[in-house]
């Protein structure tokens, strides 16, 4: 014979625990989301001619100019491009 009353805790039991496990989860995801934010907003102000620089996931350059909302960067010799200040993932 089954016992419904004991499988119907058990699956309570296991979503409990789940769900306490997907909340602590959301919270340290968040924390590292605020903490890299705050190092990207850095990035973003510190830019200046010169600086080796890489943005869009893995693209290599150096900064030859900046103004308010973009950056000129020199990813090979003679050839310049244009992008936004705020695609700028890290300072080499």
């Amino acid at each position: 014979m089954i016992n419904w009353e004991v499988i119907l805790w058990t699956c309570i039991t296991v979503g409990v625990l789940v769900g306490i496990a997907a909340l602590i989860l959301i919270f340290i995801s968040a924390k590292n989301i605020k903490k890299r934010t705050s190092e990207l907003k850095g990035v973003h102000l510190e830019l200046k001619s010169g600086m080796k620089v890489m943005f869009c996931g893995g693209i290599y350059g150096k900064v030859v100019s900046t103004n308010k909302e973009n950056v000129e960067i020199e990813i090979a010799k003679n050839t310049i491009i244009t992008v936004s200040r705020y695609a700028i993932q890290s300072i080499e």
